[in-house]
């Protein structure tokens, strides 16, 4: 019976659940990359990101025999390290110190920064404003994730959820005016 994984070659998967070491190092390969891009979202730096990705894969290998192969397997793996990087946040809960958001001023806001706005800027924003408002923001805005879920991942209430989310939108707005501020205004 042909497989219907349309994301990885269903030879891949077949070797990782015979335990091949070979089709193991092709599948880690070629998903480095967008696990990455899922890690650097729930940690500080690099190091932390290759070690809960590293921490994903090992359950990736570990649980393959159960991927359903009529699914996206992309989506199993992104599922997989979302969840390792949430169990990596609660299991090292780090006490972030941080300015008050209130010490940067207040800027008026200009609809045209946002056509400035890259990705990139955004995700580096993310790195100033403390961990666990961040971690709700990726999960509410890039996971796709609602308020009850949230909760359910790390283990608070829907309100805190919520009061998280908002607190987020307004430090990276104001983070991202006070940047724009600086940079484009001439202020230093």
């Amino acid at each position: 019976m042909q497989s219907k994984v349309t994301d990885i070659e269903p030879k891949i998967i077949k070797g990782c659940v015979k335990g091949s070491l070979k089709y193991q190092e092709i599948l880690y390969r070629q998903f480095y990359a967008y696990g990455m891009s899922i890690t650097l979202r729930y940690t500080k730096n690099r190091e932390e990101a290759t070690e809960v990705l590293n921490d994903s894969f090992l359950k990736v290998f570990e649980n393959i025999k159960k991927f359903d192969t009529g699914k996206s397997f992309k989506s199993w793996f992104r599922q997989i390290t979302v969840n390792t990087s949430i169990d990596y946040y609660r299991k090292t809960k780090r006490m972030i110190q941080t300015d008050d958001i209130e010490s940067y001023g207040k800027y008026l806001y200009n609809p045209e920064q946002i056509e400035d706005l890259e990705v990139e800027d955004l995700l580096k924003l993310l790195n100033y404003i403390p961990e666990h408002y961040s971690i709700v923001f990726n999960l509410y805005e890039i996971e796709g994730f609602d308020h009850n879920e949230i909760a359910e991942k790390l283990k608070i209430s829907d309100s805190t959820s919520r009061a998280n989310l908002s607190r987020a939108k307004k430090m990276l707005r104001e983070l991202f005016n006070k940047q724009y501020y600086n940079t484009y205004a001439g202020v230093v």
